[in-house]
């Protein structure tokens, strides 16, 4: 959930301060681009050359640069940032943010910030108990800011309890869970397919189609940043996928007809973007056929429609998403396909028109629902088309 995301780390003058170092490797690891801001208590602790070297950023730590009178612009700061997270937050710097304090950059850029705010608390015993640090933490969670909960365990004063900060990989799981709760498509198991599928001649050869699988990769992306349980299905095809979305790879139209059958029943979002041949070979030769013969034929049988197959056995709590790619009389046949294949939405692409087809990386498509309300887009990147597919599916959810 925060690959890619831009992230402000606040340190507060802690000896819990030395677990910064570690959250800051997490945070780059999982994908984040970080940027840190110590107090000046937290330079007791933890020098800025060392968060500075793994956050690979230069490390915030006043207002200004007395020396240069270079200025740390906190509202810059704030608004480049996705999320906040203050890790260490001490007693004091809670106290503060409770209150509308603004005495040091760290403040000043949580006053600034418009992104959602996370605190993970690290002090002793009694100041954790102690009914002022508790009002104050109420108040930041009624300002909508998200309390990572300190653990028990042996604090620095020597005292057994309450007080101690998360765990480094804690907080970003924390974030990570609470991140994907809020979004709209938690809790849904969505199956995709895409790419093309081979139909094997003998050893060597195969009937096929130039589908790169673009689009259903782009697909499967964007339903995992709207928080789904994503398993696609992809015929040959050099594409790559994130490892938060499990791929299973096949060759053949049977081959991914046993797998939709597999995973359908508990998939609430079916999107069938795959461009399954419609014919294999009735026989396919054990040793590679030689080029003897002047004319040469191959008999050929129909696959099994795997489209129509899940739509006589779609559930009402079930959406069926279908693809139609067309060269003459789209838009009737789209719809036809639509409803004989009991289809909740199907999205025609036409290769007629530029910038759509196979292996390109725009597309230009127009979407029917069951009531055959038409929305036509214009042609863009197949990233941008996946988020207008994905919205579309999200009005039916």
């Amino acid at each position: 959930m925060i690959s890619n995301k831009n992230i402000i780390l606040g340190v507060c003058g802690s000896i819990a301060a030395y677990k910064s170092a570690i959250l800051v490797r997490v945070l780059i690891k999982a994908g984040a681009n970080v940027k840190v801001i110590l107090t000046p208590e937290a330079c007791n602790f933890i020098t800025p050359l060392t968060l500075a070297t793994l956050s690979k950023n230069p490390v915030y730590t006043q207002y200004f640069e007395p020396e240069t009178g270079v200025w740390s612009n906190h509202v810059e700061l704030g608004l480049w940032a996705d999320y906040m997270i203050i890790a260490p937050a001490s007693a004091n710097t809670i106290g503060k943010m409770a209150n509308g304090l603004c005495d040091n950059l760290l403040t000043a850029v949580y006053l600034s910030a418009k992104c959602p705010v996370y605190f993970a608390p690290a002090m002793d015993l009694d100041m954790w108990k102690h009914e002022s640090t508790q009002n104050n933490i109420q108040q930041l969670q009624n300002f909508g800011n998200t309390i990572i909960n300190p653990n028990n365990g042996e604090l620095a004063s020597g005292l057994y309890g309450a007080g101690r900060m998360a765990e480094p990989e804690q907080i970003v799981v924390f974030i990570n869970h609470h991140i994907q709760e809020s979004l709209p498509l938690f809790g849904k198991k969505i199956l995709i397919t895409a790419g093309p599928t081979y139909e094997a001649i003998d050893p060597v050869r195969f009937i096929g189609n130039h589908s790169s699988g673009k689009m259903g990769f782009a697909i499967a992306s964007e339903m995992v940043k709207l928080g789904a349980e994503v398993t696609l299905i992809s015929g040959p095809t050099s594409e790559q996928t994130t490892k938060n979305i499990k791929r299973i790879d096949v060759v053949s139209a049977a081959e991914m007809l046993s797998l939709c059958n597999q995973y359908f029943e508990q998939s609430d979002i079916i999107i069938m973007s795959a461009a399954v041949a419609d014919y294999t070979p009735i026989e396919v030769a054990e040793q590679k056929i030689k080029k003897k013969q002047e004319d040469f034929s191959i008999a050929l049988k129909k696959t099994v429609d795997i489209l129509a197959n899940l739509g006589q056995k779609k559930k009402d709590h079930q959406l069926l998403i279908g693809f139609a790619l067309e060269t003459d009389n789209e838009e009737a046949n789209a719809i036809e396909k639509l409803n004989r294949k009991n289809l909740d939405l199907i999205v025609l692409n036409s290769l007629n028109d530029e910038g759509a087809g196979f292996k390109k990386e725009t597309n230009k498509i127009t979407i029917f629902n069951k009531d055959l309300l038409k929305h036509s887009f214009e042609t863009k990147s197949k990233t941008e088309v996946a988020k207008d597919i994905c919205n579309e599916i999200l009005k039916l959810v």
